[in-house]
């Protein structure tokens, strides 16, 4: 699988109902039995096989440092954060969801799904979720 930006969220960010830099985004973690749908999921409830084990908690983590910024040099504008760090965490995980927390997972929109590539077996040591240097998101030509 790779990673890629809902459909669901696609349009709503053409119309205004998701806002990178100032809605409450999250971070959630899931196992390799989450099989990402981006034509049928739409909200969080839709995601299955979240992460759990030591120095997890369900849901996620808050995104850190959310900005948008505008690059004339590459004709782009790119959506970034800081990373996240899970403390001294042990468990699986496959990859990442990227959603907006309205407080209830039925009405949670998701954004992204970001695929590790690989099963990742974290064991008593910090895991850090570092983003790619070019952002999250970018939309450019």
């Amino acid at each position: 699988m790779s990673s890629f930006v809902y459909n669901a969220a696609k349009l709503s960010l053409l119309q205004g109902g998701l806002d990178l830099a100032g809605d409450d985004l999250k971070v959630a973690l899931v196992t390799a039995d989450y099989a990402a749908d981006a034509d049928a999921h739409e909200f969080f409830a839709d995601v299955s096989a979240e992460a759990s084990g030591s120095g997890y908690a369900a849901g996620g983590k808050p995104l850190p440092g959310a900005a948008l910024t505008r690059d004339d040099a590459n004709d782009q504008a790119v959506f970034s954060a800081d990373g996240l760090i899970w403390p001294v965490a042990t468990f699986i995980v496959r990859g990442a969801v990227l959603y907006k927390d309205s407080g209830d997972p039925a009405s949670s929109p998701l954004l992204a799904y970001i695929d590790f590539e690989e099963e990742l077996e974290i064991s008593g040591e910090d895991f850090l979720l570092q983003w790619h240097q070019n952002g999250i998101l970018t939309l450019g030509d």
